[in-house]
């Protein structure tokens, strides 16, 4: 009777302590993306973006970055959107050329985060979808956080051949895809085109499901309906090679399209301190 017992116990003891690895694999991985203001700007002539139409029409352009809350490994920051700096001016950044985009800084990316309870150095790993100062702004208010790149954009010349990030910043360099924490839910997903080693993030999130963050593969939703490569991208081919990855990525994952700079989708969207989790 007593040995019955025991190996009772004992099942029981294995159904509670499968329920809790069932569990504790549940949360694992990716629990909330914050959608932060990383920008706002007004483009005097999108016709760059969408070449033989739209000459001499302005657009307003939002500028997105994305915080993400993982289990085990903490925040991850993905851009970083216009320099906070820009903040303090009057009338924007404005660019020599009028056709480009005047950008606005209504909220500084360091506030968003002390919003959020956060200081800079919460941060351990990032990433920029791309080295264009629209994205690249406050990367160095994250000196710590390891850095992920593309070699073919570490690599690329900058202004005067100038390097696009401070040798000191810890970085690890990226020829393709990357698993980020080795659990599929963060995936680095190359894209280039728009520049050399241009990339996009794949989010896997427990309740929103998968959500693919462009960068700068497309710019607003009638570029990526009709396929359109801008002027000013550095290879035509590969752009439009990578919209179709991008395109597969969707249809694979079942996952949402969350274009940067696309000011009525972000309109649309739940701004920080919300989340989606």
């Amino acid at each position: 009777m007593i040995s019955g017992m025991k190996f009772a116990l004992a099942v029981a003891a294995l159904a509670l302590s499968g329920h809790a690895a069932v569990a504790q694999s549940e949360k694992s991985g990716v629990e909330k993306l914050y959608v932060l203001n990383c920008g706002e700007g007004t483009a005097g002539d999108i016709s760059r973006w969408t070449p033989g139409l739209n000459e001499g029409k302005a657009m307003d352009f939002v500028d997105s970055c994305y915080l993400i809350k993982h289990s085990s490994k903490g925040w991850f920051l993905w851009d970083t959107g216009i320099a906070d700096a820009v903040a303090a001016m009057p009338n924007g950044l404005v660019p020599a050329d009028p056709k480009a985009v005047t950008w606005r800084r209504p909220k500084t990316l360091a506030a968003q985060l002390e919003q959020l309870g956060l200081k800079p150095d919460d941060v351990k790993a990032m990433a920029v979808s791309h080295t264009h100062p629209d994205h690249t702004g406050n990367v160095e208010l994250f000196p710590q956080a390891t850095l992920y790149v593309q070699k073919a954009e570490y690599d690329w010349p900058g202004a005067n051949n100038e390097p696009r990030f401070k040798p000191s910043h810890p970085v690890e360099l990226l020829a393709g895809d990357k698993d980020v924490f080795g659990d599929g839910s963060l995936t680095i997903l190359s894209t280039p085109g728009h520049t050399p080693g241009h990339q996009s993030l794949l989010v896997k999130l427990p309740k929103t499901g998968a959500v693919v963050l462009s960068g700068d593969a497309v710019h607003f939703k009638d570029n990526w309906d009709n396929r359109r490569v801008p002027s000013m991208n550095a290879n035509k081919d590969q752009s439009a090679a990578s919209m179709q990855k991008i395109a597969d990525t969707l249809t694979k994952e079942k996952a949402q399209l969350w274009i940067n700079h696309d000011k009525a989708q972000r309109d649309s969207q739940k701004m920080a301190p919300e989340f989606y989790d």
